[in-house]
């Protein structure tokens, strides 16, 4: 069974990525140029992508779980259900991101 969700250490734990993830790409900025840049953004987007599928399918064997009558605890299962709603939605929005962003460079008058 997992723990109850603590939302004071869940908002520690996005900080820190976060803070991570800007020091990162900053020293990657000075390093990389070009294709290299675009391969670890690719990576990146998949390895995003994969986690919010994790989540998902995480998320679908609760539920299946719980149907069956496992011992699997409600709470668990609405936990998870929200937080793969949450990644997805999270990841909708990304790609809302990509989709202006190309559409702005591609409207940019030469």
């Amino acid at each position: 069974m997992t723990s109850p969700v603590d939302t004071q250490s869940l908002m520690l734990q996005m900080r820190s990525l976060a803070a991570e993830a800007s020091s990162q790409a900053g020293a990657v900025q000075k390093v990389e140029t070009g294709a290299a840049s675009a391969e670890n953004f690719a990576d990146l987007l998949s390895k995003s992508i994969d986690a919010v599928s994790a989540q998902q399918h995480k998320s679908g064997d609760m539920k299946n779980a719980f149907e069956r009558g496992e011992n699997v605890d409600l709470t668990d299962v609405m936990i998870q259900a929200q937080k793969a709603s949450l990644s997805f939605q999270a990841m909708t929005q990304v790609r809302n991101k990509l989709v202006e962003a190309y559409r702005d460079i591609k409207n940019m008058p030469i």
